[in-house]
């Protein structure tokens, strides 16, 4: 039997594989995206207390110590509610893809104002600093991702 004989199997389990794969990809990229961003802030976070910094802010004479439970839902909040509006809204319009991944891209990079104005010590503002660019990085990153994944389908 020639190799021209062999129906080709293999490609439509793949095809069907991926059709019902593509119907979760956008929130398999959320969840990557916001974890990405949790882990790569907790481990600023552990640099910066190992390198002696505060990781207090004193806001109108209140001391608010920064801790772990408070990086990650400063990390995955923003991003979940962000990215997951941005994803919604390009099912109506794919163009939401890209005018989100620049908008928000550039709201988290300005949010570092914030803790570059913060009364605190040096590392904790270089680490909040930090925090903020990673958010950035991540709307960025996750939603190219997802665009990437949805011309190459």
């Amino acid at each position: 039997m020639s190799s021209s004989a062999v129906p080709d199997s293999g490609s439509s389990v793949q095809t069907a594989a991926s059709v019902r794969g593509s119907r979760f990809g956008r929130w398999k990229v959320l969840v990557t995206g916001a974890a990405g961003a949790a882990v790569v802030n907790l481990i600023v976070f552990a640099v910066a207390r190992q390198a002696g910094a505060s990781l207090v802010v004193v806001d109108g004479g209140a001391e608010h110590p920064i801790t772990v439970g408070g990086v990650i839902g400063s990390s995955v909040v923003p991003l979940v509610v962000g990215l997951g509006a941005a994803l919604l809204a390009a099912l109506w319009k794919p163009v939401f893809l890209r005018i989100a991944q620049y908008v928000g891209s550039g709201l988290a990079l300005l949010s570092v104002a914030g803790p570059l104005s913060a009364d605190t010590d040096g590392g904790t503002v270089t680490a909040l600093s930090l925090m903020h660019i990673t958010l950035g990085v991540a709307v960025f990153t996750t939603l190219e991702l997802h665009r990437r994944h949805r011309r190459h389908r």
